[in-house]
Protein backbone atom coordinates (compact mmCIF):
# COMPACT_ATOMS: atom_id res chain seq x y z
CA UNK A 1 0.00 0.00 0.00
CA UNK A 2 1.62 3.34 -1.08
CA UNK A 3 1.61 6.62 1.56
CA UNK A 4 -1.36 7.98 0.40
CA UNK A 5 -3.42 5.03 0.92
CA UNK A 6 -2.08 5.31 4.67
CA UNK A 7 -3.25 8.86 4.73
CA UNK A 8 -6.78 7.93 3.40
CA UNK A 9 -7.22 5.92 6.69
CA UNK A 10 -9.78 7.46 9.18
CA UNK A 11 -7.04 7.11 12.16
CA UNK A 12 -8.12 7.69 15.68
CA UNK A 13 -11.85 7.76 14.37
CA UNK A 14 -13.18 7.24 17.98
CA UNK A 15 -10.90 10.31 19.30
CA UNK A 16 -10.54 13.23 16.52
CA UNK A 17 -7.61 15.62 16.75
CA UNK A 18 -9.06 17.81 14.39
CA UNK A 19 -6.63 19.76 12.53
CA UNK A 20 -3.17 18.03 14.19
CA UNK A 21 -4.74 15.17 13.26
CA UNK A 22 -2.28 15.24 9.21
CA UNK A 23 0.25 16.19 11.76
CA UNK A 24 0.28 12.96 13.82
CA UNK A 25 -0.05 10.81 10.42
CA UNK A 26 3.07 12.36 9.04
CA UNK A 27 5.50 11.32 12.36
CA UNK A 28 3.96 7.73 12.19
CA UNK A 29 4.35 7.64 8.85
CA UNK A 30 8.64 9.00 9.25
CA UNK A 31 9.02 6.64 12.09
CA UNK A 32 11.54 3.73 11.28
CA UNK A 33 9.57 1.67 13.62
CA UNK A 34 6.55 -0.33 13.14
CA UNK A 35 3.60 0.98 15.01
CA UNK A 36 -0.02 -0.17 16.14
CA UNK A 37 -2.53 1.19 17.90
CA UNK A 38 -5.51 -0.18 19.54
CA UNK A 39 -8.41 1.22 21.29
CA UNK A 40 -10.22 0.05 24.55
CA UNK A 41 -12.43 -2.30 22.52
CA UNK A 42 -9.12 -4.09 21.49
CA UNK A 43 -9.87 -3.08 17.81
CA UNK A 44 -7.09 -1.75 15.30
CA UNK A 45 -6.78 1.73 15.04
CA UNK A 46 -3.55 2.36 13.42
CA UNK A 47 -0.04 0.54 11.86
CA UNK A 48 2.38 2.30 10.07
CA UNK A 49 4.30 1.24 6.65
CA UNK A 50 7.04 -0.10 8.80
CA UNK A 51 4.79 -2.81 10.98
CA UNK A 52 3.99 -3.95 7.25
CA UNK A 53 7.41 -4.00 6.13
CA UNK A 54 8.16 -5.83 9.72
CA UNK A 55 5.50 -8.25 9.94
CA UNK A 56 3.90 -8.39 6.45
CA UNK A 57 0.43 -7.68 8.00
CA UNK A 58 -1.47 -4.98 5.29
CA UNK A 59 -3.64 -2.07 6.03
CA UNK A 60 -6.57 -3.68 5.13
CA UNK A 61 -6.00 -6.97 7.05
CA UNK A 62 -6.13 -5.72 10.11
CA UNK A 63 -7.16 -1.84 11.23
CA UNK A 64 -10.60 -1.86 12.27
CA UNK A 65 -10.74 -5.52 13.13
CA UNK A 66 -10.32 -6.98 16.30
CA UNK A 67 -6.30 -7.80 17.58
CA UNK A 68 -6.89 -10.74 18.50
CA UNK A 69 -9.10 -12.31 15.31
CA UNK A 70 -6.07 -10.96 13.17
CA UNK A 71 -2.94 -11.97 15.56
CA UNK A 72 -4.22 -14.80 17.98
CA UNK A 73 -0.97 -14.38 19.74
CA UNK A 74 -0.63 -10.83 20.06
CA UNK A 75 -0.08 -9.27 24.10
CA UNK A 76 -1.00 -6.04 23.18
CA UNK A 77 -4.14 -6.46 24.14
CA UNK A 78 -3.24 -7.62 28.09
CA UNK A 79 -2.41 -4.24 28.48
CA UNK A 80 -5.85 -3.26 28.36
CA UNK A 81 -6.41 -4.90 31.71
CA UNK A 82 -3.07 -4.25 33.53
CA UNK A 83 -2.04 -1.58 32.18
CA UNK A 84 1.86 -2.61 32.63
CA UNK A 85 4.17 -1.79 30.23
CA UNK A 86 6.16 -4.65 28.34
CA UNK A 87 9.75 -3.95 27.22
CA UNK A 88 11.34 -6.72 24.51
CA UNK A 89 9.01 -9.04 23.65
CA UNK A 90 9.78 -11.16 20.94
CA UNK A 91 7.81 -12.26 18.49
CA UNK A 92 7.72 -14.93 15.21
CA UNK A 93 4.95 -14.90 12.73
CA UNK A 94 6.58 -17.54 10.23
CA UNK A 95 9.78 -16.27 8.78
CA UNK A 96 9.41 -13.06 10.51
CA UNK A 97 11.45 -12.23 13.88
CA UNK A 98 11.24 -9.13 15.48
CA UNK A 99 11.03 -7.68 19.26
CA UNK A 100 8.35 -5.50 20.61
CA UNK A 101 7.78 -3.12 23.13
CA UNK A 102 4.20 -2.06 24.41
CA UNK A 103 2.28 0.61 26.64
CA UNK A 104 -0.34 1.88 27.61
CA UNK A 105 -2.24 4.90 26.26
CA UNK A 106 -3.56 7.58 29.05
CA UNK A 107 -6.08 10.40 28.64
CA UNK A 108 -7.01 12.09 31.30
CA UNK A 109 -6.48 9.35 33.65
CA UNK A 110 -8.70 6.89 31.56
CA UNK A 111 -7.15 4.34 29.74
CA UNK A 112 -8.12 4.93 25.98
CA UNK A 113 -5.84 1.96 23.95
CA UNK A 114 -2.60 0.26 23.55
CA UNK A 115 0.29 0.92 21.63
CA UNK A 116 3.28 -1.44 20.47
CA UNK A 117 6.75 -0.76 18.55
CA UNK A 118 8.29 -3.15 17.07
CA UNK A 119 11.83 -3.51 15.72
CA UNK A 120 12.58 -6.29 13.00
CA UNK A 121 15.89 -8.32 14.39
CA UNK A 122 18.09 -7.04 11.51
CA UNK A 123 17.76 -3.79 13.40
CA UNK A 124 18.19 -5.08 16.63
CA UNK A 125 21.30 -7.22 15.56
CA UNK A 126 22.65 -4.10 14.39
CA UNK A 127 22.70 -1.91 17.17
CA UNK A 128 23.65 -4.87 19.50
CA UNK A 129 26.69 -5.64 17.05
CA UNK A 130 26.99 -1.05 17.04
CA UNK A 131 27.14 -1.76 20.93
CA UNK A 132 29.41 -4.64 20.98
CA UNK A 133 31.38 -2.40 18.49
CA UNK A 134 31.40 0.82 20.97
CA UNK A 135 31.67 -1.28 24.17
CA UNK A 136 35.04 -2.54 22.58
CA UNK A 137 35.97 0.53 21.53
CA UNK A 138 35.94 1.83 25.22
CA UNK A 139 37.46 -1.18 26.77
CA UNK A 140 40.47 -0.05 24.10
CA UNK A 141 40.79 3.09 25.68
CA UNK A 142 40.67 1.88 29.06
CA UNK A 143 43.19 -0.50 28.18
CA UNK A 144 45.45 2.22 26.58
CA UNK A 145 44.86 4.37 29.62
CA UNK A 146 45.89 1.99 32.16
CA UNK A 147 48.45 0.23 31.30
CA UNK A 148 51.42 -1.28 33.10
CA UNK A 149 54.61 0.20 32.68
CA UNK A 150 56.99 -2.30 33.84
CA UNK A 151 58.54 -6.09 32.31
CA UNK A 152 60.81 -8.53 33.45
CA UNK A 153 63.68 -7.28 31.87
CA UNK A 154 63.48 -4.19 34.21
CA UNK A 155 63.33 -6.00 36.98
CA UNK A 156 66.82 -5.33 38.66
CA UNK A 157 68.03 -8.95 39.80
CA UNK A 158 66.19 -10.74 37.23
CA UNK A 159 70.08 -12.72 37.03
CA UNK A 160 70.69 -12.34 40.43
CA UNK A 161 68.80 -12.40 43.91
CA UNK A 162 65.90 -12.95 42.18
CA UNK A 163 66.23 -14.98 39.48
CA UNK A 164 63.99 -17.88 40.95
CA UNK A 165 61.63 -15.60 42.21
CA UNK A 166 61.47 -13.79 38.46
CA UNK A 167 61.57 -17.89 37.00
CA UNK A 168 58.34 -19.21 38.83
CA UNK A 169 56.48 -15.37 38.15
CA UNK A 170 56.63 -16.00 34.42
CA UNK A 171 55.49 -19.46 34.39
CA UNK A 172 52.41 -17.99 36.86
CA UNK A 173 52.04 -15.07 33.29
CA UNK A 174 51.09 -17.86 31.38
CA UNK A 175 47.99 -19.26 33.27
CA UNK A 176 44.73 -16.86 34.00
CA UNK A 177 45.38 -18.60 38.13
CA UNK A 178 44.90 -16.22 40.77
CA UNK A 179 48.45 -15.14 42.32
CA UNK A 180 49.53 -13.66 45.39
CA UNK A 181 52.77 -11.74 45.57
CA UNK A 182 54.09 -11.77 49.30
CA UNK A 183 56.87 -9.42 50.45
CA UNK A 184 57.94 -7.04 52.95
CA UNK A 185 56.89 -3.59 51.90
CA UNK A 186 59.49 -1.54 49.51
CA UNK A 187 60.46 -4.93 48.01
CA UNK A 188 58.54 -4.31 44.95
CA UNK A 189 55.64 -6.54 44.61
CA UNK A 190 53.46 -4.02 42.26
CA UNK A 191 56.57 -4.17 39.70
CA UNK A 192 55.96 -7.89 39.38
CA UNK A 193 52.32 -7.36 39.35
CA UNK A 194 52.84 -4.97 36.58
CA UNK A 195 55.58 -7.62 34.20
CA UNK A 196 53.27 -10.36 34.91
CA UNK A 197 50.64 -8.77 32.99
CA UNK A 198 52.96 -7.67 30.81
CA UNK A 199 53.94 -11.49 29.84
CA UNK A 200 50.53 -12.29 29.49
CA UNK A 201 47.73 -12.86 26.58
CA UNK A 202 46.60 -9.96 28.63
CA UNK A 203 49.22 -7.95 28.12
CA UNK A 204 47.19 -5.53 26.01
CA UNK A 205 44.09 -5.19 28.36
CA UNK A 206 44.00 -2.46 31.26
CA UNK A 207 45.87 -3.20 34.60
CA UNK A 208 44.36 -1.49 37.24
CA UNK A 209 46.40 -0.98 40.69
CA UNK A 210 44.58 -0.89 43.51
CA UNK A 211 45.83 -0.15 47.04
CA UNK A 212 42.88 -1.52 49.24
CA UNK A 213 44.83 0.64 52.42
CA UNK A 214 44.18 3.71 51.13
CA UNK A 215 40.68 3.73 49.83
CA UNK A 216 38.18 4.46 53.20
CA UNK A 217 36.26 1.44 54.07
CA UNK A 218 32.97 3.01 53.45
CA UNK A 219 34.01 3.64 49.61
CA UNK A 220 35.88 0.50 48.50
CA UNK A 221 32.92 -1.36 47.93
CA UNK A 222 31.31 1.07 45.21
CA UNK A 223 35.05 1.83 44.01
CA UNK A 224 35.23 -2.40 43.36
CA UNK A 225 32.02 -2.66 42.00
CA UNK A 226 30.42 0.47 41.02
CA UNK A 227 27.06 1.67 41.83
CA UNK A 228 23.74 2.12 39.54
CA UNK A 229 22.17 5.84 39.86
CA UNK A 230 20.22 6.62 42.79
CA UNK A 231 21.87 4.35 44.76
CA UNK A 232 22.52 6.41 47.57
CA UNK A 233 22.83 10.09 48.43
CA UNK A 234 25.09 12.35 46.79
CA UNK A 235 25.95 9.43 43.80
CA UNK A 236 26.55 10.42 40.54
CA UNK A 237 23.50 10.56 37.30
CA UNK A 238 24.01 7.05 35.67
CA UNK A 239 25.69 5.11 38.47
CA UNK A 240 29.52 4.76 38.11
CA UNK A 241 31.84 1.66 36.69
CA UNK A 242 33.45 -0.28 39.31
CA UNK A 243 37.65 -1.27 39.26
CA UNK A 244 36.64 -4.50 38.61
CA UNK A 245 34.53 -3.62 35.48
CA UNK A 246 37.37 -1.26 34.35
CA UNK A 247 39.88 -3.94 34.37
CA UNK A 248 37.52 -6.57 32.21
CA UNK A 249 39.85 -8.41 29.28
CA UNK A 250 42.63 -6.98 32.17
CA UNK A 251 44.14 -7.75 35.49
CA UNK A 252 43.05 -6.40 38.79
CA UNK A 253 46.07 -5.89 41.30
CA UNK A 254 44.65 -5.57 44.82
CA UNK A 255 47.54 -4.44 47.01
CA UNK A 256 47.12 -4.88 50.74
CA UNK A 257 44.48 -7.46 50.63
CA UNK A 258 44.92 -8.01 54.13
CA UNK A 259 43.19 -4.77 54.60
CA UNK A 260 39.94 -5.75 53.80
CA UNK A 261 37.08 -6.10 55.62
CA UNK A 262 35.37 -9.92 56.65
CA UNK A 263 32.39 -8.47 54.45
CA UNK A 264 33.91 -7.60 51.36
CA UNK A 265 36.43 -10.49 51.62
CA UNK A 266 32.82 -12.47 51.11
CA UNK A 267 31.92 -10.63 48.66
CA UNK A 268 36.08 -10.81 46.78
CA UNK A 269 35.49 -14.32 47.28
CA UNK A 270 32.51 -14.70 45.12
CA UNK A 271 33.67 -12.45 42.40
CA UNK A 272 36.61 -14.65 42.19
CA UNK A 273 34.25 -17.88 42.20
CA UNK A 274 31.61 -16.55 40.16
CA UNK A 275 33.28 -14.26 37.95
CA UNK A 276 30.21 -12.06 37.39
CA UNK A 277 29.89 -8.73 39.80
CA UNK A 278 26.72 -6.43 41.09
CA UNK A 279 27.21 -3.33 41.98
CA UNK A 280 25.46 -1.23 44.51
CA UNK A 281 22.26 -1.17 44.08
CA UNK A 282 21.71 -2.93 41.14
CA UNK A 283 19.09 -5.99 40.58
CA UNK A 284 21.53 -7.92 38.25
CA UNK A 285 24.62 -9.39 37.82
CA UNK A 286 27.47 -8.59 34.69
CA UNK A 287 30.19 -11.54 33.85
CA UNK A 288 33.39 -9.73 33.95
CA UNK A 289 36.72 -11.78 32.89
CA UNK A 290 39.79 -10.08 34.66
CA UNK A 291 42.42 -11.94 36.19
CA UNK A 292 43.61 -11.16 39.68
CA UNK A 293 47.00 -10.30 41.47
CA UNK A 294 46.65 -9.69 45.39
CA UNK A 295 49.85 -8.97 47.62
CA UNK A 296 50.19 -8.25 51.03
CA UNK A 297 53.23 -7.73 53.76
CA UNK A 298 51.58 -9.43 56.34
CA UNK A 299 51.30 -13.03 57.30
CA UNK A 300 47.72 -13.81 56.42
CA UNK A 301 47.58 -16.99 57.67
CA UNK A 302 48.21 -15.19 61.11
CA UNK A 303 45.10 -13.12 60.34
CA UNK A 304 43.21 -16.34 60.00
CA UNK A 305 44.07 -17.73 63.68
CA UNK A 306 43.04 -14.33 64.50
CA UNK A 307 39.66 -13.96 62.11
CA UNK A 308 41.17 -11.57 60.42
CA UNK A 309 41.41 -12.99 57.03
CA UNK A 310 38.57 -15.61 55.63
CA UNK A 311 40.51 -18.85 54.82
CA UNK A 312 38.34 -19.89 51.75
CA UNK A 313 39.70 -16.58 50.55
CA UNK A 314 43.24 -17.18 51.37
CA UNK A 315 43.31 -21.07 49.75
CA UNK A 316 41.22 -19.17 46.81
CA UNK A 317 44.27 -16.70 46.56
CA UNK A 318 47.22 -19.39 47.39
CA UNK A 319 46.67 -21.06 43.99
CA UNK A 320 50.29 -19.10 43.56
CA UNK A 321 52.23 -17.77 45.79
CA UNK A 322 55.12 -15.74 44.46
CA UNK A 323 57.34 -14.64 47.79
CA UNK A 324 59.40 -11.70 47.33
CA UNK A 325 62.90 -11.61 49.22
CA UNK A 326 63.57 -8.77 51.89
CA UNK A 327 66.77 -6.77 50.36
CA UNK A 328 68.82 -7.50 53.03
CA UNK A 329 68.73 -11.32 52.01
CA UNK A 330 69.92 -10.34 48.07
CA UNK A 331 72.56 -7.73 49.15
CA UNK A 332 74.55 -8.95 45.80
CA UNK A 333 71.76 -6.91 43.60
CA UNK A 334 72.34 -3.44 45.47
CA UNK A 335 75.15 -2.26 43.43
CA UNK A 336 73.25 -2.58 40.16
CA UNK A 337 70.36 -1.21 42.07
CA UNK A 338 72.72 1.85 42.72
CA UNK A 339 73.73 2.11 39.36
CA UNK A 340 70.26 2.23 37.54
CA UNK A 341 68.79 5.17 39.96
CA UNK A 342 72.10 7.31 39.19
CA UNK A 343 72.37 6.95 35.34
CA UNK A 344 68.14 6.99 35.85
CA UNK A 345 68.79 10.40 37.42
CA UNK A 346 71.53 11.35 35.22
CA UNK A 347 69.12 10.80 31.97
CA UNK A 348 65.79 12.48 33.28
CA UNK A 349 67.59 16.12 34.67
CA UNK A 350 70.05 15.98 32.28
CA UNK A 351 72.53 15.86 34.29
CA UNK A 352 76.68 14.59 35.01
CA UNK A 353 76.64 10.86 35.44
CA UNK A 354 76.84 10.52 39.88
CA UNK A 355 79.21 7.66 41.23
CA UNK A 356 79.46 5.71 44.44
CA UNK A 357 83.17 5.86 45.74
CA UNK A 358 84.29 2.37 47.16
CA UNK A 359 83.81 3.12 51.04
CA UNK A 360 80.38 4.57 50.81
CA UNK A 361 78.93 1.56 48.63
CA UNK A 362 80.74 -1.09 51.21
CA UNK A 363 78.54 1.47 53.85
CA UNK A 364 75.22 0.36 51.52
CA UNK A 365 75.94 -2.83 51.26
CA UNK A 366 76.32 -3.49 55.31
CA UNK A 367 73.07 -2.11 55.39
CA UNK A 368 70.09 -4.34 56.60
CA UNK A 369 67.45 -2.05 54.67
CA UNK A 370 64.25 -2.40 56.90
CA UNK A 371 62.63 -0.41 53.99
CA UNK A 372 63.79 -2.92 51.12
CA UNK A 373 64.48 -1.37 47.87
CA UNK A 374 62.66 1.75 48.26
CA UNK A 375 64.47 2.97 51.25
CA UNK A 376 67.96 2.51 49.29
CA UNK A 377 66.07 4.17 46.11
CA UNK A 378 65.14 7.11 48.93
CA UNK A 379 68.54 7.27 50.42
CA UNK A 380 70.34 7.59 46.97
CA UNK A 381 68.43 9.89 45.94
CA UNK A 382 69.31 12.22 48.91
CA UNK A 383 72.65 11.46 48.68
CA UNK A 384 72.55 12.72 45.45
CA UNK A 385 70.98 16.24 46.58
CA UNK A 386 73.48 16.42 49.31
CA UNK A 387 76.45 15.98 47.14
CA UNK A 388 78.67 19.15 45.77
CA UNK A 389 80.54 17.23 43.32
CA UNK A 390 79.93 14.13 41.23
CA UNK A 391 81.41 11.71 43.52
CA UNK A 392 78.88 10.34 46.35
CA UNK A 393 81.10 10.06 49.60
CA UNK A 394 80.14 8.95 53.20
CA UNK A 395 79.13 12.34 53.86
CA UNK A 396 76.52 12.43 51.77
CA UNK A 397 74.41 9.52 53.46
CA UNK A 398 71.84 9.97 56.15
CA UNK A 399 73.33 10.08 59.63
CA UNK A 400 70.67 7.46 60.79
CA UNK A 401 72.38 4.94 57.39
CA UNK A 402 75.74 5.57 58.92
CA UNK A 403 75.30 4.75 62.51
CA UNK A 404 73.89 1.70 61.75
CA UNK A 405 75.82 0.51 58.53
CA UNK A 406 79.58 0.93 60.40
CA UNK A 407 80.84 -0.61 63.08
CA UNK A 408 81.04 1.04 65.98
CA UNK A 409 83.97 1.77 68.48
CA UNK A 410 82.68 0.69 71.61
CA UNK A 411 84.86 2.52 73.50
CA UNK A 412 83.49 5.40 72.07
CA UNK A 413 80.65 7.48 74.51
CA UNK A 414 77.76 8.61 72.71
CA UNK A 415 75.75 11.37 74.42
CA UNK A 416 71.96 10.85 76.40
CA UNK A 417 70.64 12.64 73.17
CA UNK A 418 72.61 9.86 70.71
CA UNK A 419 71.63 7.19 73.16
CA UNK A 420 68.05 8.56 73.31
CA UNK A 421 68.11 8.69 69.44
CA UNK A 422 69.39 5.62 69.04
CA UNK A 423 66.43 3.91 70.93
CA UNK A 424 63.98 5.51 69.33
CA UNK A 425 65.21 4.31 66.09
CA UNK A 426 65.56 0.89 66.84
CA UNK A 427 62.04 0.67 68.56
CA UNK A 428 60.67 2.41 66.14
CA UNK A 429 62.46 -0.20 63.11
CA UNK A 430 60.89 -3.25 65.44
CA UNK A 431 57.45 -1.78 65.54
CA UNK A 432 57.14 -1.62 61.76
CA UNK A 433 58.68 -4.86 60.73
CA UNK A 434 56.15 -6.35 63.50
CA UNK A 435 53.14 -4.07 62.29
CA UNK A 436 53.98 -3.13 59.00
CA UNK A 437 53.52 0.47 57.03
CA UNK A 438 49.31 1.21 56.38
CA UNK A 439 47.96 4.30 58.06
CA UNK A 440 45.68 1.73 60.05
CA UNK A 441 48.47 -0.10 61.25
CA UNK A 442 50.64 3.04 62.15
CA UNK A 443 47.57 4.31 64.31
CA UNK A 444 48.56 0.85 66.11
CA UNK A 445 52.23 1.64 66.52
CA UNK A 446 51.48 5.34 67.82
CA UNK A 447 49.00 3.78 70.57
CA UNK A 448 51.43 1.35 71.36
CA UNK A 449 54.13 3.37 71.77
CA UNK A 450 52.08 5.99 73.71
CA UNK A 451 52.26 8.88 71.56
CA UNK A 452 50.09 10.96 69.10
CA UNK A 453 50.08 9.57 65.18
CA UNK A 454 51.64 12.96 64.66
CA UNK A 455 54.35 12.81 66.55
CA UNK A 456 54.92 9.15 65.14
CA UNK A 457 55.32 10.63 61.97
CA UNK A 458 58.01 13.52 62.97
CA UNK A 459 59.66 10.97 64.38
CA UNK A 460 59.29 8.57 61.28
CA UNK A 461 60.89 11.17 59.06
CA UNK A 462 63.38 12.39 61.35
CA UNK A 463 64.80 8.82 61.50
CA UNK A 464 63.86 8.48 57.46
CA UNK A 465 61.63 5.05 58.10
CA UNK A 466 58.80 6.35 56.63
CA UNK A 467 58.88 4.70 53.31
Amino acid sequence: MTVNQYKSLKLFEDYSMGENLEWLQSILLSIHDGVLVIDANEIVRIINPEYTRITGVKPDEIIGKPLKEVRPKAQLVDLLQDGKARVGIYRKEGKMEYVVDMAPIMIQGKLIGAVSICKGLTEVHRLVQQLKADRDHLQQQIGSIHQARYTFDQIIGANGGLTDVVRISKRGASSDLPILVTGESGTGKELFAQSIHNESDRMNGPFIPVNCATIPEALIESELFGYEEGSFTNSKPGGKIGLFEMANKGTIFLDEIGELSLELQAKFLRVLEEKRIRKIGGTSEKDIDVRVIAATNRDLRQLIHKDMFREDLFYRLHVLEISIPPLRERKEDIPDIIEFVLTKHSDEQNEKHYIMNEKTLHVLQAFNWPGNVRELINTIKYAVCMTETSEITMKDLPENLLENGLPQDKSIKSTLKEAVEKAEYDQLKVVLREYGNSLEEKKKIASRLGISVATLYNKLGKYRLDF
